[in-house]
Order: structure tokens, then C-alpha cells, then sequence
């Protein structure tokens, strides 16, 4: 999506290589990427793989660098996780995420809507209306419309909101959902689904023949690596009623039959047990019935 964004404003977007034995980034590889004309660092948390990444070092060698640090971040995390504004000694600058996993169910990649925080001094640039915090003739607290540019009435071509109806729509969505749960609910949505998924983890490499990848700490994901195709794995799966997960080996050749999987709040210890259960069965039928070799005539 990002590289989709900045292909044609003249911005070049810079991968950085992953620790093969975290999943992580970390300060070496950044040494070895980053050029004197970079301009920020996107720090995601968790990342791709679900690791959770050094954000407190990650955002003071960015900052040492003269860099931006952005925070790309699950926002259901957070309510465990630390605060990207308390991220390293100045916290992050910017910071970024997806909102769907606040009540925002899922529908084939969309619609979902995003989010953007940042500290006082870039909030001039900011998309769209800033919305402040405040208190009405009876002490409640209430919002209201804080800063909005005026590019966004008179000069519409340099105005810099894009803020459509169906976003609206979700965010009101996410905002009954976040009003619902309140704090301590969404503090256990991620506590459950961090326990789910060291729970799957723990249960789908209790299996011959699957292991781990990464020995970081994850949130609600984590790579598990299979001795056999996981396109074939996710297929048998996938007849059985399960989606199991992400494959990697297409996108990661160098971590070989590897799956991302994931056990949100939702998932209940049946699924869980369901899961283990027949990709244990699987495995084990294509380990003892392996497919006939073609035998070459004399």
C-alpha cells in the first residue's frame, strides 16, 4: 500500500532486512540501508511476522540519525503494549495503523479506515479536521472541531483531507465498539488473544515435524515452519473448515514451508483444539502414505 503511495512523489521506500533468528529490525541492518538523504523510519508494531520489535532503541537510533520515527502499530495491542508516544527518550513522531481491529469486521480487504497521531509541532500538517477534547456547560466531557485548514474551502486542490462518507461510517463503528468495551475490556481482547495464540503455538509444535521460526516475543501472531508444502497443508485445512494461516514461502523462500498463523479473541479452545487435532492428521497421513514414485521403465 505504501510503496502503491509514493511511487509517483518522487519518494523512495527502503526495506530493511529482518534478523533471521528474531524476525526483527535491528540497528546493524538499518546502518547498512539507510542513506544520508532518508527522511523517517517506520517502526511497526508488531511487524509482518507478529515479533515485536526494540521500539525503544529503534526510535532513538532514528532520532540520532535526524530521522522521523514512525509507529505503524496494531491498535488493540496497545492496550498492553507501551505507548508509541513513550517509545525511546522523545517517543515516536508520527504514528500510524489500521483501525479494523476495533470492531471493524472483515470484508474481503474493505472498507476499513486508518489513523494518524503526532506530536504538537507537525499537527499543522496533518490530514483532514483536527478534533479536540473539552468540557460542556455541565462539566461533560465532549469534542469538538479544533483546527481545520482552510485550504480545505478555499483552495481544494492543495487541501490535504480525504476523508470519505463510508470512513466515516467506520469510524463511527469503531467508536461504539472502543465505547462498549472501555479500557479494561479492550486490555483483555489483547490479553486473550496474545494467550490464544502462544497457546496455538505452543499445541502446533508439540507436533513432529513443526517448529517455531523466530524466538522473539510475538503478540497475536507467529511463523511456524512445517516439513511439508504449506500450500498442500492449507488446502486439507481449508476442507476441514479451517483457515490456518498466511503462507510465506512465496514472499519468504529463506524461511522455507513456513505459515503465519493467528488466534484472535474470538477463538475459543475447541478451534484451537480442532486445529492441532487435524493438522496433526494430516501430517502424519502424508508422512506414513508418501505420494508413489513413478517407476521408470527397463
Amino acid at each position: 500500500v505504501v510503496q502503491a503511495i509514493v511511487r509517483h512523489q518522487q519518494i523512495e521506500l527502503i526495506e530493511v532486512d529482518y534478523d533471521r533468528k528474531g524476525g526483527h529490525m535491528t540497528t546493524d541492518a538499518l546502518d547498512r540501508a539507510v542513506t544520508d538523504d532518508c527522511a523517517a523510519l517506520v517502526i511497526p508494531q508488531p511487524n509482518f511476522f507478529g515479533v515485536l520489535e526494540d521500539v525503544d532503541g529503534l526510535t532513538d537510533w532514528a532520532h540520532a540519525k535526524g530521522l522521523l520515527a514512525i509507529a505503524c502499530v496494531n491498535p488493540t495491542s496497545l492496550a498492553l503494549l507501551k505507548a508509541p508516544g513513550e517509545w525511546g527518550a522523545k517517543g515516536a513522531d508520527i504514528t500510524v495503523g489500521d483501525g479494523q481491529p476495533l470492531g471493524v469486521p472483515l470484508s474481503s480487504g474493505g472498507p476499513y479506515f486508518g489513523f494518524m497521531a503526532c506530536k504538537q509541532e507537525f499537527v499543522r500538517q496533518m490530514p483532514g479536521r483536527i478534533i479536540g477534547a473539552t468540557v460542556d456547560k455541565d462539566g461533560k466531557r465532549g469534542y469538538t472541531l479544533t483546527l481545520q485548514a482552510r485550504e480545505q474551502h478555499i483552495r481544494r486542490s492543495k487541501a490535504t483531507s480525504n476523508i470519505c462518507t463510508n470512513q466515516g461510517l467506520l469510524v463511527t463503528a469503531a467508536t461504539l465498539y472502543m465505547a462498549l468495551v472501555g479500557p479494561d475490556g479492550l486490555e483483555r481482547v489483547a490479553a486473550q488473544s496474545h494467550a490464544n495464540t502462544n497457546e496455538l503455538v505452543d499445541r502446533l509444535t508439540g507436533i513432529d515435524g513443526v517448529e517455531r521460526v523466530f524466538h522473539r516475543p510475538v503478540f497475536h501472531e507467529a511463523v511456524v515452519r512445517v516439513n511439508q508444502p504449506v500450500a498442500d497443508l492449507l488446502r486439507a485445512l481449508e476442507a476441514q473448515g479451517i483457515l490456518a494461516g498466511y503462507n510465506l514461502s512465496a514472499d519468504y523462500p529463506e524461511l522455507g514451508e513456513s505459515l503465519l498463523v493467528c488466534a484472535t479473541e474470538t477463538r475459543t479452545p475447541g478451534d484451537i483444539e480442532k486445529y492441532v487435532l487435524q493438522l496433526e492428521r494430516i501430517i502424519s497421513k502424508r508422512r506414513l502414505d508418501p505420494p508413489c514414485a513413478t517407476k521408470a521403465n527397463a
